[in-house]
């Protein structure tokens, strides 16, 4: 039996610096030697969300990382996850479960912050005497002065499980002497004992190149830099927040399937659609123009946070009308949960829970209307899509009930003769079922009225395992893994 290791933090100078991906890679390292890793990240801020097998929500990026772990979900690893319904206030979820929306002001400057840290800390150790390592994350910069006293996930973290803390700063973005300094100057001396090391992550070019910048560094922070890892590209791991669409490719392409998400202001669970992109006959791109909804074959309707808000934008900027017209001219209109709500012919409201609007007409493209309700639906689900044999997977994450108008096919059987969805036909439905176009059947189904091509069926769980073997072998090559584990077997 392996000994019991000590917890090891991922911080960073700044937000997507890669600190999730870097968690899950040396989730992988610490299953691929032997032991019982489980990922942690205090509080999460983030639109990706997932169902646990127990039925409750964390964020996404926490269930990739338990995935690389080879360990199931649980809400020990994001105790807190917030979920912004506009600019100003966000859902807020404690162990799974929402506790009603927060406007910033409200959450960062209430009176329960000693007593939020308590029940992360008590999740951290409930997980701690399960697994070994605990590998955790930061959020955003760990040197945001006007937020440390507040803070229950950074530095006050690290230090109340005395994890051996890496410091992450993506040098992509340029200006990592001045970033790596001003954050190692502006820590705290017991915040600053607990950074063991430095990690330069994406860079292009020849590492050799660097090593006279790799010794400065270390004189200016007074920590080693344990490793230079490199941009990639060919290494496929879930993003954890839409910051990476942007750099997603926008366009159609011409010999492929065109598939054209539109992109929402609150768009949710964007993972939806990386199986798509990995499909050799789609080309997918994620649009907010009329011209981009005009040239695809396939529109996409996906998640929201904040159906009705979206819903009134589309309206005004058009989107609305080219999604109908497309539908009108024979082209494929598929939605998938606060997007399956936009294409019935009514959402409403009473509650307020999501927009003081009360109700708003949907685009009226199927035979449902929804009523959003406080009480949140979470869990995982197996299911078989339509009249196709074989069992697929997916989640549901949603807080409205839609009813159907007279009869109607379902898109999905679930069990205990439950049904998800409303099927129109091959080119048009709606479900609530996340994840649903990562089961292969479903994608085939899509495309068939577009290309005669045939792919083979892809474990796309086989997939991403080889996806997060390939990262821990990236890591590997390019970090000192000895002195990390040096760190942390003290």
């Amino acid at each position: 039996m392996q000994r019991k290791l000590k917890p090891i933090m991922f911080v960073g100078t700044s937000s997507d610096v890669g600190k999730s991906v870097i968690t899950a890679g040396f989730c992988r390292i610490f299953k691929q030697d032997g032991y019982s890793p489980a990922p942690f990240k205090a509080q999460n801020m983030s639109l990706n969300s997932y169902a646990t097998p127990q039925g409750l929500e964390i964020g996404r990026a926490q269930a990739v990382q338990a995935e690389a772990a080879g360990i199931p979900c649980h809400t020990d690893m994001n105790p807190v996850l917030l979920k912004p319904t506009n600019d100003q206030t966000a859902q807020v979820i404690l162990n799974g479960k929402p506790i009603g929306n927060q406007s910033a002001k409200e959450y960062f400057l209430s009176a329960d912050r000693d007593e939020l840290f308590e029940e992360v800390k008590r999740a951290w150790q409930r997980l701690a005497s399960r697994y070994s390592p605990i590998v955790m994350e930061g959020a955003g910069s760990i040197s945001e002065l006007n937020l440390k006293k507040r803070d229950i996930t950074n530095m006050r973290m690290a230090i109340a499980a005395g994890a051996a803390t890496y410091l992450i700063t993506d040098i992509d973005r340029g200006g990592i002497f001045a970033s790596l300094y001003g954050t190692m100057t502006l820590l705290e001396p017991e915040e600053k004992a607990c950074i063991k090391g430095i990690i330069i992550n994406k860079f292009r070019g020849d590492a050799d190149l660097f090593q006279d910048g790799k010794k400065m560094i270390e004189e200016l922070c007074g920590v080693p830099v344990i490793g230079i890892i490199p941009y990639f590209k060919d290494i496929f791991i879930e993003e954890e927040d839409a910051v990476s669409l942007k750099l997603k490719r926008n366009q159609p392409a011409s010999g492929k399937v065109n598939i054209a998400v539109v992109l929402l202001s609150r768009m949710s669970n964007f993972t939806d659609f990386d199986r798509l992109d990995k499909d050799s006959r789609i080309n997918l791109y994620y649009t907010h123009t009329i011209t981009g909804i005009s040239q695809a074959d396939i529109i996409i309707l996906p998640g929201s946070k904040n159906t009705i808000e979206d819903l009134m934008e589309l309206r005004a900027n058009g989107l609305a009308d080219a999604i109908i017209l497309a539908r009108s001219a024979g082209k494929t209109v598929i939605g998938i949960c606060g997007g399956y709500q936009m294409m019935g012919k009514i959402i409403r409201d009473p509650q307020q829970i999501e927009s003081a609007a009360g109700e708003i007409a949907g685009l009226d493209i199927l035979p449902v209307e929804t009523i959003l309700l406080s009480e949140k639906t979470t869990r995982q689900c197996h299911f078989t899509y339509r009249h196709f044999p074989g069992e697929c997977m997916g989640y549901e994450i949603h807080m409205g009930e839609t009813l159907v108008h007279g009869e109607g096919r379902p898109v999905a059987y679930l069990e205990e003769k439950q049904t998800d969805g409303y099927f129109l036909s091959e080119k048009c439905w709606g479900s609530y079922l996340h994840g649903i176009l990562d089961n292969q059947v479903v994608i085939n189904d899509l495309v068939a009225p577009y290309t005669d091509l045939q792919v083979e069926s892809v474990d796309y769980l086989e997939f991403r395992s080889q996806q997060y073997d390939k990262l821990a072998l990236l890591l590997r090559e390019n970090l000192d893994i000895d002195q990390v584990y040096q760190h942390i077997k003290d």
